[in-house]
């Protein structure tokens, strides 16, 4: 299977703490899990045309839920936190919610 930068990057995280990081040039995603620091360095620089700095990545685990009786849990997923360097512009996506 061919990995395209469109299938690499799933959708931007939207929370509390990843809109603080925005000031500091740190841009949120969710991304495939098996997908590599370089690989996310590619997508995001070709979708956006950004240059990117560096990236950080965590498993999350899936959280614990019930109906009733019975437990299971929601889908593992891989984060991204790309930040971009100093002279890069900013996500078009992203400047209205800051």
């Amino acid at each position: 299977m061919v990995k395209t930068a469109h299938d690499i990057i799933v959708k931007p995280v939207i929370t509390e703490a990843s809109m603080d990081a925005l000031r500091h040039g740190k841009y949120t995603f969710r991304v495939m899990k098996n997908a590599s620091k370089h690989e996310i360095k590619d997508a995001v620089e070709k979708i956006f045309g950004v240059k990117v700095a560096k990236v950080n990545t965590i498993a999350m685990k899936g959280k614990l839920r019930r109906m009733g009786r019975y437990e299971g849990r929601t889908p593992s997923w891989k984060k991204a936190i790309v930040t971009l360097a100093e002279g890069s512009k900013t996500i078009p996506f992203f400047d209205g919610m800051i």
